[in-house]
């Protein structure tokens, strides 16, 4: 069994390469959030929520000019997930109250896939260590395209407007494991296609999480 070093240092060396991901994706999210935050919010908000779903979800909200609660409901239903991946890495931190928060913080879907050792057991140094460099990668990404994005022009004249749909079909496309998932993810995308007309900003996709869980059940 390696050391708790060992593993601290494999989990950097194969976090670089997730880092690179991470600084080209914050350059993208730096440079579509400035037009509507400003250009220091977007990085304050990286710096602090560090979860690249959630962040996409409130900048699409608020870019159609949904309100701070919308855009702040649809982080926060995305970032529910951290909430079970928690719970299951649980029993693998040792420690008292303080660090086993911490650690808690260091939980990206990547680290934690790539910890996990089956059984219910995961190597927390491991995870800790392909997260610390991500972290840097993904704020240092957002301040480049928050802090020079406003070189490029106008995001939507060089087709950055279509990151926001194009990250949330890559995140569906890797949820799609059979007719059970597809179906919750139509009875979703119903919901939102029908009350997108009508319905205030941010509400379709709020209400279409709840489809989704509805459809789910129903099938």
């Amino acid at each position: 069994m390696s050391s708790s070093g060992e593993s601290f240092r494999a989990g950097i060396r194969i976090g670089i390469p997730l880092a690179a991901a991470s600084l080209l994706l914050g350059i993208s999210f730096g440079v579509l959030a400035e037009p509507v935050m400003g250009e220091v919010e977007p990085i304050v908000m990286s710096a602090i929520v560090f979860a690249g779903s959630a962040q996409f979800a409130a900048t699409a909200v608020l870019a159609d000019g949904g309100g701070a609660a919308a855009a702040i409901v649809a982080g926060t239903l995305l970032n529910a997930r951290f909430l079970p991946m928690g719970i299951a890495l649980a029993p693998s931190v040792r420690g008292r109250p303080l660090w086993r928060a911490l650690v808690g913080q260091a939980i990206i879907d990547a680290s934690w896939a790539l910890a996990n050792r089956g059984g219910g057991r995961f190597d927390v140094h491991y995870m800790l260590g392909a997260t610390i460099v991500n972290y840097p990668a993904w704020v240092a990404g957002t301040a480049i395209g928050a802090l020079a994005g406003g070189a490029l022009g106008d995001p939507s004249d060089l087709g950055f407007d279509a990151v926001f749909p194009a990250f949330f079909l890559g995140l569906l496309a890797n949820e799609l494991r059979g007719a059970l998932s597809a179906g919750a993810a139509l009875v979703g995308a119903a919901v939102a296609l029908a009350l997108t007309p009508f319905a205030p900003p941010g509400v379709p996709v709020l209400a279409a999480c709840a489809g989704a869980l509805l459809g789910l059940r129903r099938l």
